[in-house]
């Protein structure tokens, strides 16, 4: 037994320069844990809510210091002299004293933060890694990475539906060689886009270059011809993340493409055809998170790609359950800061896999040096995960953290995920 001895909060940034909260908890063992929630750019409406001050006179209103107040003053003195290893009962602690659906009343930042910094502070007191503490002993494998190469959304020039095209080297011979392939892929995109449009692609808002293009289908020849050239033909298949509620209009019940407006059968037809050319291990978000009868219709017309939720889910056990019982997706985004602490992630997690449903987990655009998804990730045994661009610190962050874990875990190998592909 090792009970908590101190919270302390405090505001910094995250890898976009906006406020976060991180927060410590220190056992009478001395153990640190420290814990940050990172936020996203495409949020959906059912995530736990982040809290910010408003004030425009820092940080344009997005300083976080009610939320870090929340937890020195409100949160703290509930979790001192509690036992750090009881991740549930701290969680319902804090759920408890916010009192909210969301957990606006603290901020889920405040509450996901301090979630974070027990759950590392309780393996520290094992004196063990935290994918390990989650695996309950040596792990055997890393999780496929994948990779957010071009950045679609609403850029300078074009307006792009899909949020995400992605590259998953899901043939490489190791994790050593699929962050390789990622890296050589990308940068060789560079310059087959520049070959193609007569001018240096941009980075976008995640990093990735700027799509250069509003066509899809255009779009992926592209990463194709990339691929290709780098002779990895056999080794690479792509993924999208569509992020359809960002270019869906309720009004009109339609979704922007290629520059005009469709429906929600037409999209399902279009990308049923985009996967009829192009291998997809999956494709996220391809309707809005409101569109239960549109992602039941989907799951029954598209059968060479998994049917992957984000929005719609939320890493909400409620929500994937309804997904589940509707026959809607074959798996959902596990992005623990959207149902806001460690233990409801883990038991959305744990509902899904039990029944055959995938959790893939994601860091955020937002994103922090040494987030938890990736403990969660690799001591879950997670098949494949998103890991956004070969670019920026946090993000090469996680892909050193799965290189690392594989040399210092022995017999260690990448993930095999041939009997989840469906081309």
């Amino acid at each position: 037994m090792s009970k908590i001895t101190e919270v302390k909060a405090r505001q910094l940034i995250d890898c976009k320069c906006r406020p976060m909260v991180e927060v410590d908890v220190i056992t009478e063992k001395g153990s640190l844990g420290r814990g940050s929630a990172p936020t996203g750019s495409s949020v959906g409406m059912y995530e736990s809510f982040v809290l910010r001050d408003g004030d425009p006179k820092e940080y344009d209103g997005l300083s976080v210091h009610n939320a870090v107040r929340n937890v020195n003053e409100i949160i703290a003195p509930a979790l001192i002299g509690k036992e750090v290893k009881d991740q549930a009962g701290l969680d319902r602690i804090m759920i408890d004293l916010d009192g909210t659906s969301d957990k606006r009343r603290l901020g889920g930042n405040a509450i996901y933060s301090a979630s974070i910094a027990a759950f590392r502070a309780a393996a520290e007191d094992e004196k063990t890694p935290l994918y390990e503490y989650i695996a309950e002993g040596p792990v055997k494998s890393v999780p496929i990475p994948s990779f957010n190469v071009i950045n679609g959304g609403r850029n300078p020039g074009a307006t792009q539906a899909f949020n995400e095209f992605i590259v998953m080297p899901y043939r490489a011979d190791s994790i050593y060689e699929a962050v390789e392939i990622a890296v050589k892929v990308f940068q060789k995109l560079g310059g087959v886009i520049k070959k193609h449009t007569g001018k240096a692609p941009g980075v976008g808002g995640s990093y990735g270059w700027i799509a250069p293009s509003e066509d899809p289908d255009e779009v992926l020849s592209l990463m194709q011809e990339a691929i290709d050239e780098c002779g990895y033909t056999k080794k690479c298949a792509f993924a999208l993340d569509c992020a359809a509620s960002e270019m869906y209009d309720a009004e009109t019940k339609s979704y922007y493409l290629n520059g005009g407006r469709i429906s929600s059968g037409e999209m399902i037809g279009y990308i049923k055809r985009l996967t009829e050319k192009w291998n997809f291990v999956f494709i996220e978000d391809m309707l809005d998170e409101n569109d239960w009868e549109g992602y039941a219709a989907a799951h029954k017309a598209i059968d060479r790609t998994l049917i992957i939720a984000d929005d719609l889910t939320a890493s909400n056990r409620a929500r994937i359950e309804r997904a589940y019982n509707d026959g809607s997706i074959d798996g959902f985004i596990l992005k623990p800061n959207q149902v806001g602490t460690i233990s409801e992630a883990l038991e959305s997690h744990r509902y899904a896999k039990e029944r055959g449903l995938l959790s893939i987990t994601s860091g955020r655009s937002g994103g922090v040096i040494g987030d938890v998804v990736m403990d969660m990730a690799v001591g879950l045994g997670i098949g494949f995960i998103k890991n956004g661009c070969p670019r920026s610190g946090e993000r090469i962050d996680k892909l050193n953290f799965l290189m690392r874990v594989a040399d210092l875990s022995e017999g260690c190998r990448m993930a095999d995920i041939s009997d989840l592909v469906r081309f």
